[in-house]
């Protein structure tokens, strides 16, 4: 049977893709299709415990890239408090309506149980948000860390409920992890010998799931939020990203499981459809509230529309809530089944919503930016660029030594844009022109200024799907200069150039070229000999030329 498991998931995933939406609705719809095998989630144990890894790593994952002091920020804090109130109190009545309505799933419910089934609809999904965020390469653009620390705020409040509802008080050692932090000095040099291999991605297990989860789970806490802490934890660190893209592909598997699990709880009822469908229908509202809370926070309204469709579904922390609350009897079963299909229904929307964003944006710009209040988030504002003869978008370690080449051999002024303003302010202390912007921002570049002595750009955006968006925005604003692009896989050379770009330089292949030159004009002893040989040819030629002059005097 597992054989045909595989091969279902497979061909669930394949096929949606085709389709242009992400391969996770395909592993929802191949849970459906096994359930009607006969397959069920209590029949697969090892499967259950994948998706809990998977849950597990997400949370960890997220950790390592998170920026602490971005949760305590107004509009992640205060958003995220004023929309679980705002939406709870949105719900409660709509639920109470439908009951009254006649829908039987709704009927003679109390209060309470209203407010149970509000919390669980109150969330978006941690999982859907951050594969989207992540695949478009977008996890440190303003957007994201916006939707990914409300988020995570989400999840600290159903780790809060999840933990009251056991009925049990942590354990007094629980007191113990407030010295965690103190730990640090020495689990950092424990990373610092852990070298870049398979030891690398060993100590992240061990700190995700020993040191994290089971640790936490020991002393009576939420083991998820043992993960997310360590993670935390480490983000400080030089290597945490290089752990992050070591882990990414043992979290995506094991998450594969996890959106198995929730096809396989059972196949609805016709009324239970009915009412996740309209449950699905009440999402806009859920989008509208995002909205207009960041954009109170001074967050442009494109911004606020990008973390708002990410966030616009419904969450797997609400189906565990509705789980939790169905096995304490506070809640019928049914409602693990309704939240469940609403839960898929809401990621089909949400991913071609997403997809079509900027379409979206473009389409109704001109009322969402009188949503806008001024003066807008440091962050969020126009930015000038001059006039640049050379632009470089993506100031990593290969648009700054671009940068630095481009200094040394030509003249003219240099701009690089980066959307990182850690990264930005680096710059500027090593004296380079360098200012914060996001190339996938198409407000960025409607707003960009004209340079008319702009020669070339060079893209060292290190994702494709953002080179591909910037090369389509220079297009638009019909920039004839060129165009040069890094790019990390043939296919995505042939797509950028196919888009316009003049040159595209694989990753790879420039890297074993660039290390042959540094080894010839650096290291090697036939650069000077070479050097030497042109000297003395030079000069034999000068010493000939002069002795011809000399004869025919």
């Amino acid at each position: 049977m597992e054989p045909a498991i595989l091969i279902i998931t497979l061909l669930c995933g394949l096929l949606v893709s085709k389709v242009g939406l992400p391969p996770l609705i395909g592993y929802l719809g191949a849970g459906f299709v096994l359930f009607t095998f006969g397959i069920q989630d209590s029949s697969l144990p090892l499967l259950k415990q994948l998706a809990d890894l998977g849950v597990t790593l997400l949370l960890f994952s997220i950790g390592l890239k998170l920026d602490l002091k971005s949760l305590f920020k107004a509009e992640v804090l205060a958003t995220s408090s004023i929309h679980l109130v705002g939406s709870i109190l949105f719900f409660i009545p709509v639920l109470k309506l439908l009951g009254m309505a006649g829908l039987e799933q709704l009927e003679g419910y109390s209060l309470n149980q209203l407010l149970l089934i509000s919390f669980a609809l109150s969330f978006s999904s941690t999982v859907f948000a951050v594969k989207v965020i992540e695949d478009n390469g977008d996890m440190k653009s303003l957007y994201g860390r916006v939707a990914i620390g409300i988020l995570i705020m989400q999840d600290i409040f159903a780790v809060v409920f999840l933990t009251i509802s056991k009925g049990d008080i942590p354990s007094i050692w629980a007191l113990g992890l407030l010295l965690l932090p103190f730990t640090r000095p020495l689990i950092y040099k424990v990373f610092d010998r852990v070298g870049h291999s398979e030891m690398l991605v060993l100590f992240g297990l061990v700190m995700a799931l020993v040191v994290g989860a089971w640790l936490f789970e020991a002393v009576g806490l939420k083991p998820d939020l043992g993960a997310l802490i360590i993670g935390i934890l480490l983000a400080g660190h030089a290597k945490s990203s290089e752990l992050a893209k070591s882990m990414y592909y043992f979290k995506e598997l094991f998450l594969v499981a996890f959106f198995l699990t929730i096809g396989l709880n059972g196949l609805p009822t016709w009324s239970d459809i009915g009412l996740a469908a309209i449950l699905v229908l009440l999402v806009p509202v859920k989008i509208v509230m995002f909205i207009y809370l960041l954009t109170r926070f001074k967050l442009r309204s494109r911004t606020s529309l990008l973390a708002s469709f990410n966030l616009g579904n419904y969450s797997e922390f609400g189906l565990i809530v509705a789980a939790v609350a169905a096995h304490k009897g506070w809640l019928p079963a049914s409602w693990l089944i309704i939240i469940a299909v609403a839960l898929s229904i809401s990621f089909l929307f949400a991913a071609p919503l997403n997809t079509s964003v900027n379409k979206i944006y473009q389409r109704f710009q001109r009322h969402l930016v009188k949503m806008e209040k001024h003066p807008l988030h440091p962050e969020d504002r126009q930015i000038k660029i001059g006039n640049p003869r050379f632009l470089i978008f993506g100031m990593g370690r290969i648009g700054s030594g671009a940068y630095d080449e481009l200094r040394l051999r030509f003249d003219g002024e240099i701009l690089g844009i980066e959307h990182k303003q850690e990264l930005v302010d680096f710059h500027r202390t090593q004296g380079r022109n360098v200012v914060q912007g996001d190339a996938g921002d198409t407000d960025f570049w409607e707003k960009l200024e004209r340079a008319p002595n702009l020669e070339l750009v060079l893209l060292a955006i290190p994702h494709h799907v953002g080179n591909l968006f910037a090369v389509e925005q220079l297009k638009k604003l019909n920039y004839e200069g060129k165009i040069s692009a890094i790019v990390q896989y043939t296919e995505d050379a042939d797509a950028l150039k196919a888009a316009g770009v003049d040159t595209a330089y694989n990753l790879y292949e420039a890297a074993g070229a660039g290390f042959v030159d540094h080894v010839i004009y650096e290291l090697l002893d036939e650069n000077q000999e070479q050097v030497n040989r042109a000297d003395k040819e030079a000069n034999e030629s000068k010493a000939a030329n002069e002795s011809a002059s000399t004869s025919s005097v």
